[in-house]
């Protein structure tokens, strides 16, 4: 996916997309092996984000991408050129941290032009250049305000700007939003995947918050370990997660035992088939509430239970059920369809693939 520089957006900004390669990295402090042999290909132009537990190795996989830490083995490549002994700043690359890290004693426009100064580009030319990128991200009117004078969004949206006003190659993101509160997340997280598309730029993303990593990636690496469990599209790993690990984390699920025979699982009185390969015997399969049914009580499909809590979601209601058996099932209805604590239901599974674990 590349781009050119159209009349709604600065051509000093634009640029073709390169590729980003990390090759059988590792990553060892002391006896402590963080990254290992970790293989990842990042497409030019494309916005691939990291994302796994804490103390997964997401983020010191963009540190050592961002030449804040060297690899203990492997090589990482920008463009097809080794940089694993290049100097951070040599790198081309921009970064944006979950701390904003502003000059508090610089207005907004000189901390964006901080590091084309850095640069020795003219001043003139620097300050042409901020403008452009604070117009961008929305903030031309603030130009010459302090950081103290803005909101917590609005710093963020600055720090943003510092990063892409030198058009660096690779632009890093390093939970940027997990400081700020939900509606404003949502929409930085929305106007980063938009400036991403409009510029080109191949972008790495490193999150905890999987919402944040469906909503605005090409594809998502999730991480355990040290290593990459699956790398696919948002649709891959919400619909086919291929390990346990990846059904757990991507997306909400009910946890519930289950009977694996020939490759179907036996679960909630309803036979479906499984996703990857499974020994037969007893499992745990991972169920997706909008792939679980509410129904009736006198219906004859799937197993009782007992509502133990309803929530109001706006479009729809997300209701948790106590089966018979004593199984905890999350299930996604319309929100018309209201129950109350300690209703008598039955759940029933739609014939859809399921992982097991």
């Amino acid at each position: 996916m590349t781009t050119t520089a159209t009349s709604a957006e600065p051509a000093v900004l634009a640029r073709e997309g390169v590729a980003v390669t990390f090759e059988g990295v590792v990553k060892d402090y002391g006896s402590t092996r963080v990254l290992r042999g970790l293989d990842l290909q990042v497409r030019p132009g494309e916005l691939v984000s990291l994302l796994g537990p804490s103390g997964c190795g997401k983020t010191t996989a963009l540190r050592v991408l961002a030449g804040l830490e060297h690899a203990t083995e492997g090589a990482v490549r920008i463009g097809g050129q080794d940089v694993s002994g290049v100097a951070t700043h040599r790198r081309d690359i921009g970064m944006v941290f979950q701390a904003y890290s502003l000059f508090p004693h610089l207005t907004v426009v000189a901390n964006t032009m901080f590091g084309l100064r850095r640069r020795r580009v003219p001043r003139a030319e620097a300050a042409r250049r901020a403008a452009e990128a604070l117009e961008l991200v929305g903030l031309g009117h603030l130009a010459e305000r302090y950081p103290h004078q803005l909101s917590g969004g609005q710093q963020q949206r600055v720090a943003l700007a510092r990063a892409l006003v030198t058009a660096p190659k690779v632009l890093l993101l390093d939970e940027p939003l997990s400081a700020l509160d939900a509606k404003v997340r949502s929409g930085l997280r929305d106007e980063i995947r938009r400036l991403q598309l409009r510029l080109g730029i191949t972008t790495i993303f490193v999150t905890h918050d999987q919402e944040e990593a469906l909503a605005v990636s090409d594809r998502i690496a999730v991480m355990d370990s040290g290593r990459i469990e699956q790398l696919g599209t948002p649709e891959e790993l919400y619909l086919r997660p291929a390990t346990p690990t990846v059904a757990a984390f991507v997306g909400l699920s009910s946890v519930v035992p289950a009977q694996v025979t020939g490759g179907a699982a036996h679960v909630l009185g309803t036979v479906v088939p499984v996703l990857g390969d499974r020994a037969d015997g007893p499992a745990e399969a991972f169920l997706r509430p909008e792939n679980v049914r509410l129904l009736d009580a006198t219906a004859t499909q799937g197993v009782p239970g007992t509502v133990e809590e309803s929530m109001f979601l706006g479009s729809l209601r997300r209701t948790l059920v106590r089966t018979v058996d004593g199984d905890l099932v999350r299930v996604q209805h319309r929100a018309e369809d209201k129950v109350g604590f300690g209703d008598t239901v039955r759940v029933a599974l739609d014939d859809v693939p399921v992982a097991v674990r």
